[in-house]
């Protein structure tokens, strides 16, 4: 990720995949770039700033490295099957499966990724089960062409995917569980409308670097 400047923004988040190529929203690298800018001084506790998909809005918490990112508002969800496909920054489809962690993430995300469905623009592959009050998830992320640790958009989806697969309407606080830690994603669902969508969670320094140019 680049943090550069953007006028009329406090920055410009501008983010490149393993394999080179510039990626769309990394949610995230979102809540981490944040709490980078505030480290370097561009920001305080809160900020304004662009990235591959728009604006973006967060807020850094009193609790110790807790960030909140304003995501996209979504307005559609498509179906594929049993599964469920939306963009919340990033494409990505859903599937709800059994026995997660024994689940074949990369052949199974893998063979959907490169259909013919898929296979041009590429889609992250998110499979869910239920797990207490909220969901756990394992993704395949194009880009990477792997699976990940923790994908912010992947978990905003399936939240958001969840919420309209069950029906009802309201203020949502949705815990997610990935392989990386635990994150919660917040939203207001009307009907396919889902707008104040909030991804939340940790972000902790891990170590500091200078590159000789």
């Amino acid at each position: 990720m680049l943090l550069q400047d953007a006028d009329g923004y406090d920055f410009e988040m501008v983010y490149f995949n393993a394999d080179g190529r510039e990626g769309s929203m990394c949610g995230n690298g979102g809540r981490c770039i944040v709490a980078f800018a505030q480290d370097i001084g561009v920001i305080g506790t809160e900020t304004d700033f662009l990235a591959a998909d728009g604006a973006h809005h967060a807020r850094i918490h009193d609790q110790v490295d807790w960030i909140s990112l304003q995501m996209i508002d979504v307005d559609v969800i498509d179906r594929d099957g049993d599964a469920y496909v939306l963009d919340t920054g990033s494409p990505h489809y859903v599937r709800v499966v059994d026995g997660l962690g024994e689940f074949p993430v990369v052949e199974e995300g893998r063979s959907i990724r490169y259909s013919d469905t898929y296979r041009d623009r590429g889609i992250n592959v998110n499979f869910v089960e239920a797990d207490g009050d909220g969901y756990r998830v394992r993704t395949y992320e194009r880009g990477v062409e792997d699976e990940t640790l923790a994908c912010g958009t992947g978990a905003t989806a399936v939240a958001l995917a969840m919420a309209w697969r069950g029906g009802t309407d309201g203020a949502f606080q949705t815990p997610i569980q990935v392989e990386g830690g635990g994150l919660t994603i917040r939203f207001v669902k009307e009907g396919m409308h889902f707008t104040n969508v909030f991804l939340e969670g940790p972000a902790q320094f891990v170590f500091r670097g200078e590159i000789s140019w």
